[in-house]
């Protein structure tokens, strides 16, 4: 599966963003041959300062960012997964939406876990998705997606491969600040190792987040890593790096506790 993570940095404008995406994009062609491109969380329109009203920028499914998102798939003839924020008649949801190489919509994950956490309040803003773990097989592999704070509950991750992913897809907006780079690095690799699967996280970069949009292999080393600055991470995913691991540590066949609803 060959796959581009498109790290940028959102402003809150909804227009420029559109805008910029499409620059951005026009780096990829064609003749990159890609299955999948990912954006981060937010693409759409930044999460802006803790009183900026999301409600008011949000956009229904066919509204114009989704659109562009559109055009862009049939245009590389991939899968585009990008961040949204859903318009709804109350708080919108943070959603990633996944459109197919003909353009359109296939589905799309509404961000369970609500970033209520280092002083912040997202579920003050935004509202939570359905628990529903979302995966969409792409190039004939099956990735699960997450979005950002999703990343720091591992039963999130688990319940992904428990419905068939081989690779974890994790567009963020991860907020720059102590600690928080050890632990974006430590969690992605850790969701790589203790579910052996591959892990490719595309975050908004610049001054407010911590970027390093990654890729991990399923042995949790990481592969190939971006600093803050916009850039395009091109890769390749081979689902038989995951053959190869679970073989040689079957963790995954040998778990004992398992949840049970």
């Amino acid at each position: 599966m060959r796959v581009a993570l498109v790290q940028r940095a959102s402003a809150t404008d909804s227009v420029a963003n559109r805008d910029s995406v499409g620059a951005q994009l026009a780096d990829l062609g064609p003749a990159d041959d890609l299955d999948l491109v990912v954006l981060p969380e937010a693409t759409m329109h930044d999460f802006g300062s803790a009183d900026h009203d999301l409600a008011a920028v949000a956009e229904p499914l066919d509204g114009p960012f989704v659109q562009l998102v559109s055009a862009e798939a049939r245009r590389l003839g991939a899968t585009i997964v990008a961040g949204m924020f859903e318009q709804t008649d109350d708080l919108p949801y943070n959603t990633l939406v996944v459109v197919g190489p003909d353009g359109e919509l296939r589905t799309t994950y509404r961000k369970i876990h609500l970033y209520d956490s280092f002083g912040y309040l997202e579920s003050d803003r935004l509202r939570a998705g359905a628990i529903e773990p979302v995966v969409v097989e792409v190039a004939g592999q099956q990735v699960g997606l997450m979005t950002c704070y999703d990343l720091r509950f591992p039963e999130m991750a688990r319940a992904l491969v428990d419905a068939g992913a081989t690779t974890i897809v994790v567009p963020a907006a991860w907020v720059a600040g102590d600690h928080k780079l050890d632990h974006w690095r430590t969690l992605l690799a850790a969701r790589a190792i203790e579910n052996t699967v591959h892990v490719a996280a595309c975050a908004q970069g610049g001054d407010r987040y911590t970027g390093h949009s990654l890729v991990a292999d399923p042995w949790g080393s990481i592969v190939d890593e971006a600093d803050s600055a916009a850039t395009i991470i091109r890769t390749t995913l081979d689902v038989a790096d995951v053959a190869r691991a679970r073989d040689v540590n079957p963790s995954l066949t040998n778990r004992r506790i398992r949840h049970t609803s």
